[in-house]
């Protein structure tokens, strides 16, 4: 079926992606890989190209397009060449729309500058040791000490964490009220005394991601580094997540499209019992399975995109979007692996990382449980 999402300008912000992305990203991701994160320098080569801060208005030096389609455009070409170590989506997609919403006019004056030059790399910090998917059950606290708010605790699991000079710290703030109306939201950043970085975190795949522990002992956050409303981080957070749950499908639906196309050549070339391998009939029927389910998605997917640049795409929305496409990714990728047969197993070959990347799909921005959770008391049952 013809796509339609793109327009022509669009389209000219791939070609200056891809053209970026093929010379300055993978001729080194391998060695990213090795080292557990990519060079600091990436980060302000794609501040000068434009890829950071799209919407972010252009007084502070961003692209000053709302319009969600450049988010998908980037997103696609680094899924299109396995880059799975770029921590841009998670600066673009998830932390940008904290700062544009919720930051007052003195913060954004001091952050959005450097968050779109890339001198100033971001992460958020939810999860915890014994508090994943459950927010409520977060154990960082942070007590008013005059003109500061004094900080305690731990998160793990945090994407860009050993770069991240600014971190979005969830903290319960109102220890006798429930999470959901004690929460707040801080902004720790680096050089903050009492801010202590752990391990980058060893991953099954994700290999060139750095992912960290994060400490805070006693750390003084002054008041004017409340994000949002005191006590309202839990709703800041709700607001927030459809639009990081949609980041997840896009990357969903085009690494299924990459490692399908990829696999489809595969099955093309490959030659077993004098034929190729996809002439057989199941290994032909897995292709049409894979090729129909991949095709609905990006129908869907290119309705939800337009759908949250009219601000009409829901939190029900964005779950579904986000469980469905990232359990299609996962059962794409496993049928590639196959179909490659012991190739597939060989890292030499871009299915076997995708077979790595891919797990955390189904698990990091909300599991695939709570995602139905969801939906399911939206259905008032």
């Amino acid at each position: 079926m013809r796509k339609t999402l793109y327009e022509p300008e669009h389209e000219a912000f791939r070609a200056s992606v891809r053209s970026f992305v093929e010379k300055e990203v993978v001729p080194h991701h391998a060695e990213w890989e090795k080292a557990g994160l990519v060079d600091r320098s990436l980060w302000t080569e794609a501040g000068k190209q434009g890829f950071l801060g799209m919407d972010v208005p252009e007084q502070y030096g961003g692209g000053g397009v709302k319009d969600f389609r450049y988010n998908a455009v980037l997103d696609e070409e680094i899924v299109r060449v396995g880059a799975s170590g770029v921590g841009w989506g998670l600066h673009n997609d998830v932390v940008a729309p904290y700062l544009l919403e919720l930051a007052t006019e003195e913060q954004k004056s001091r952050w959005l500058p450097g968050f779109c030059s890339g001198e100033i790399i971001t992460a958020i910090a939810m999860t915890e040791p014994a508090a994943g998917s459950d927010l409520q059950g977060i154990r960082t606290t942070a007590r008013r000490d005059g003109d500061d708010w004094v900080l305690n605790g731990s998160k793990t699991f945090i994407t860009n964490g050993i770069h991240a000079d600014l971190v979005i710290v969830v903290a319960r703030t109102n220890p006798d009220a429930k999470a959901s109306a004690g929460t707040t939201l801080l902004v720790v950043e680096r050089g903050m005394k009492g801010f202590e970085r752990g391990r980058n975190l060893e991953k099954v795949g994700l290999k060139a991601q750095d992912t960290a522990e994060l400490f805070f002992d006693d750390v003084r956050v002054p008041a004017q580094n409340v994000l949002g409303q005191v006590d309202a981080g839990f709703l800041h957070l709700m607001q927030m997540l459809p639009q990081e749950r949609l980041s997840i499908a896009v990357v969903a639906v085009a690494a299924s499209r990459f490692v399908f196309d990829t696999t489809l050549e595969y099955c093309q070339s490959r030659q077993a019992f004098g034929r190729p391998i996809g002439a057989f009939q199941h290994n032909r029927f897995v292709l049409a399975e894979m090729a129909t389910e991949i095709e609905i998605a990006e129908t869907y997917l290119e309705k939800a995109v337009l759908e949250h640049n009219e601000g009409r795409f829901t939190v029900q929305d964005a779950a579904m979007s986000k469980w469905w496409t990232t359990e299609l990714q996962k059962r794409v990728v496993d049928s590639c692996v196959q179909l490659h047969g012991g190739y597939g197993y060989m890292l030499e070959y871009p299915v076997a990382k995708a077979y790595l990347d891919s797990r955390i799909q189904t698990i990091y921005g909300g599991t695939t449980e709570i995602m139905k959770e969801i939906i399911g008391r939206s259905l008032g049952v």
